[in-house]
């Protein structure tokens, strides 16, 4: 079967609007994690071109690269370590307009600029991190945030592997 993802033009705003419901009858259906967060990478790569894509899951006692679209990237992360650890620890998305001011920032990338990580939740449990890099700084902001929120409490809730 063929999947097709339409990407329009216009405000963040307007192409969230257009993304979310895609990805939801995207991974519709499809009960294998892998396969539906690598199509949740694809999709949000394509939608806003963004310099890299992807998700840690907590795998023990790290957070373990798991389907991603971009460079190469860490391959394990520590429980507070980077922004993505600090996200894992504080249950809370981090914003970072500008990741060399972020104390203890893991620079996977040099190119990279500003990030945003979102926490997996389940029942209070971090159980992944989406991470979104840009290569510009202050590219990230709260509609980023607002519709990444809901991607993840709303859509990608449903595919916790627990």
């Amino acid at each position: 079967m063929a999947e097709e993802l339409i990407v329009i033009s216009g405000s963040k705003e307007e192409k969230y609007n257009s993304l979310l419901p895609q990805v939801q009858s995207l991974i519709e259906g499809e009960n294998d994690l892998v396969a539906n967060l690598a199509n949740v990478c694809a999709a949000l790569k394509d939608s806003f071109d963004f310099f890299w894509v992807g998700f840690y899951l907590v795998k023990s006692e790290e957070l373990v690269l798991g389907p991603f679209q971009g460079p190469v990237a860490c391959t394990r992360i520590r429980q507070g370590r980077g922004v993505c650890g600090t996200v894992w620890l504080q249950k809370m998305t981090q914003l970072v307009p500008d990741v060399d001011a972020f104390p203890g920032h893991i620079a996977c990338s040099s190119i990279s600029r500003s990030e945003i990580v979102i926490p997996l939740l389940k029942d209070d449990e971090v159980w992944g991190v989406l991470d979104i890099d840009s290569d510009r700084l202050r590219f990230f902001d709260e509609t980023d945030q607002y519709f990444l929120e809901k991607l993840c409490n709303d859509i990608l809730f449903k595919l916790c592997p627990r």
